[in-house]
């Protein structure tokens, strides 16, 4: 039975781990083509390694998402090494809870320029290239964070917001070529991101959490999220099966939004 994604090339941003680097080995698992993207160049080096040894066809190049001619390098590999781009997942951010008394306009600018602008310059970079795939499709990944408040999360809330108005501007801009552009907005997930300190436990195995999110049911299955949560979801709104779904918002968020 032919794979989901056999002769597709694919580009995800920030796979050097976590989520990135989740959907990158699920997308290669159904045929495709990928090419990893990443600021830390040694922890993505061993990313694409692992994957190459596992036998998928896979390269890297390092990306500062926040420069301009750095994605436009990136994009110029993939087209490069493989002759086309077909699918582009926009994983790159950092995560922010300064609050707003310490939220300076410089951190303001660069968490913005991480989190939201590298989402619409990655996409103009590809788009010549997604123009002449015959299924081209963007995939978002914006945040829960991005639908309600929370305490300490101006910067971010509001990038991952933009992500999503941006996300369906894209589906209008780009539907007559073909291309859709959809979104994921994940909810708590075990990543680095969802670290503290080093001498602290990790975000979601603390008691508070555990109490408020598990025990008294404000997220309905009970469990944080894992990466592999999120790449299902992504590798279905890459592939076919989802050629007429633009434009939306597909939370991956074990229920969290669903409570009050």
């Amino acid at each position: 039975m032919p794979k989901r994604l056999s002769e597709r090339v694919a580009l995800v941003t920030g796979a050097a781990r976590g989520i990135g680097f989740t959907a990158a080995r699920r997308l290669v698992q159904e045929g495709a083509r990928v090419l990893l993207s990443d600021i830390d160049e040694t922890v993505l080096s061993e990313a694409a390694a692992s994957l190459t040894r596992e036998g998928f066809i896979v390269a890297a190049t390092p990306c500062d998402v926040a420069k301009i001619a750095s994605i436009e390098a990136m994009v110029a590999k993939a087209a490069r090494d493989w002759g086309r781009i077909d699918i582009v997942v926009n994983n790159a951010a950092i995560s922010d809870d300064t609050p707003v008394e310490e939220l300076d306009s410089e951190r303001w600018r660069h968490v913005l320029a991480v989190n939201l602008d590298s989402v619409l310059n990655v996409s103009k970079a590809a788009l010549p290239h997604l123009k002449q795939s015959p299924s081209g499709s963007i995939v978002n990944i914006a945040s829960v964070q991005g639908i309600r408040g929370q305490p300490h999360a101006m910067a971010y809330a509001t990038a991952k917001g933009g992500v999503i108005n941006l996300t369906r501007c894209m589906a209008v801009d780009f539907g007559p070529f073909g291309i859709r552009a959809n979104a994921v907005a994940p909810g708590y997930i075990d990543t680095r991101m969802a670290e503290q300190k080093l001498d602290t436990p990790h975000e979601h195995k603390t008691d508070w959490f555990q109490d408020i999110y598990f025990k008294y049911g404000r997220m309905p299955l009970r469990r944080a999220g894992k990466p592999e949560d999120i790449a299902g979801p992504i590798l279905f709104l890459a592939s076919d099966d989802s050629l007429y779904v633009t434009g939306t918002v597909l939370v991956v968020d074990g229920g969290f939004t669903a409570t009050y």
